[in-house]
């Protein structure tokens, strides 16, 4: 079965925040410095995680990053 994410409004720089079936994706994208964590990447997320709190519909939360070679 392949999942068909849904990107939301949001727009992000440093993240990708989707969501499917009340599940809500958070990958940070920055696969170029093995996802490490700037001021803004970590702005972003507590933007993503405050949106999914706040959305009936999820119910669970994934992290993960973008790339082959770091979380």
């Amino acid at each position: 079965m392949t999942v068909k994410w849904e990107t939301t409004n949001k727009e992000y720089q440093e993240i990708k925040y989707e969501k499917y079936k009340g599940v809500a994706k958070v990958t940070i994208n920055r696969p170029e410095v093995h996802n490490a964590f700037t001021p803004l990447t970590v702005h972003e997320m507590i933007d993503a995680f405050a949106d999914a709190r706040d959305d009936s519909s999820i119910g669970v939360i994934v992290l993960t990053g973008e790339g082959e070679k770091a979380f």
